[in-house]
């Protein structure tokens, strides 16, 4: 087997973003709410809760949209509110114990598929792979900082 070319890895990343959207508009339609609504979740799920302002920044919305995304999903039951234990001016966003239980099994089985792929990959190569994905990912949240500006 060749060693991919850094242009092949390029594209096949791009590829796996581009499906991975893909996979993510049919997830948010299945659950009935926005493309939006699917990344506050995500940001929620990956790093756990947020202050609505970090929450905000993350998905580059005002303050007043930021409120609005976070009533419809605490309406709908995908997260809750609730104080800040340090800072009494702030209030925590997190995911609901509902949205935890309802979480939908195509998603189950991707996130099983995902688990599968990455076992399989010779110790050897995974902290090179580790690295790769998260020098992309600075190099994406840098990208959305400059594009917010």
């Amino acid at each position: 087997m060749a060693t991919p070319k850094p242009d092949e890895m390029a594209a096949g990343l791009q590829r796996f973003g581009l499906e991975r959207d893909r996979m993510r508009a049919a997830l948010a339609s299945r659950a009935g709410i926005s493309a939006t609504d699917m990344d506050a979740l995500e940001h929620l799920e990956a790093d756990g809760p947020l202050t609505q302002r970090q929450l905000g920044d993350r998905l580059s919305l005002t303050s007043g949209a930021i409120t609005m995304l976070v009533d419809r999903l605490e309406k709908a039951g995908w997260v809750r509110r609730r104080a800040h234990p340090s800072d009494r001016r702030y209030v925590l966003v997190e995911l609901s114990e509902q949205a935890l239980a309802r979480t939908p099994a195509g998603l189950g089985a991707y996130h099983a598929e995902i688990r599968m792929i990455a076992s399989k990959v010779p110790a050897e190569h995974r902290e090179a792979i580790r690295s790769f994905l998260q020098a992309a990912a600075s190099a994406a949240s840098l990208a959305a900082g400059e594009l917010s500006r």
